[in-house]
């Protein structure tokens, strides 16, 4: 009796290191590919600096001791500062250290502001109309959240009075100063001398 209740347990054991290595098994081969995250056996450094599933710090320990420690509790051991001198990983759960970094990720996007570079073109005789006209398009751009570039171009003889240009640009800068900044300064490229407005912060328009 006592023989087969030994041969019992210890077949319970083979069969349930078997499932947990199973259940490992399958975690790694469903990862994304595009997935550079290692996880066990694809952490291939001989230590790592371990934190527990409940944030405390297990230290550095070697890499096989630490996936032991990680199956022993039916988690994986996951790298999440591979940079790190050693490398940081934590005992977690795969799928859902997957989710919440993918839930991060499009949390970071959706707030994510992206801009767009507008340009407007003046001349070195532009006249006033054509300025403000201008300049009224301009500040849409920069309302919407996007930058633009505001360029002077000349032609032919008119390098000569460049300086017609960058008073155009400063006039330019001043006139939408309460709602942008310069980024790059006013200068002179090949035969066009350009400057980029960047939107002030809660200056734009909500959308």
């Amino acid at each position: 009796m006592t023989i087969r209740f030994i041969f019992a347990t210890n077949i319970y054991k083979q069969l349930k290191g078997n499932i947990r290595n199973l259940i490992q098994d399958n975690n790694t081969s469903s990862k994304d590919p595009k997935d550079t995250t290692r996880i066990n056996e694809e952490i291939k450094v001989p230590q790592v600096r371990v934190i527990d599933f409940d944030g405390s710090q297990l230290g550095v320990l070697e890499t096989r001791a630490a996936i032991q420690i990680a199956r022993s509790k039916e988690l994986d051991l996951v790298e999440i500062a591979p940079k790190a001198e050693p490398p940081v990983c934590k005992i977690t759960n795969y799928g859902k250290f997957k989710y919440e970094k993918q839930k991060r990720e499009k949390t970071q996007r959706k707030n994510q502001v992206v801009q767009i570079l507008k340009e407007i073109r003046f001349h070195p005789n532009t006249d006033t109309h054509d300025f403000e006209f201008k300049t009224k398009h301009a500040i849409n751009f920069l309302e919407e959240g996007n930058k633009v570039k505001a360029s002077v171009m000349f032609k032919g003889r008119e390098m000569a009075y460049t300086q017609l240009g960058e008073t155009l640009l400063n006039k330019f800068v001043e006139k939408i100063s309460d709602i942008a900044k310069v980024e790059s300064p006013i200068k002179l490229e090949g035969r066009n001398m350009n400057v980029i407005v960047v939107p002030i912060k809660n200056k734009t328009k909500k959308k």
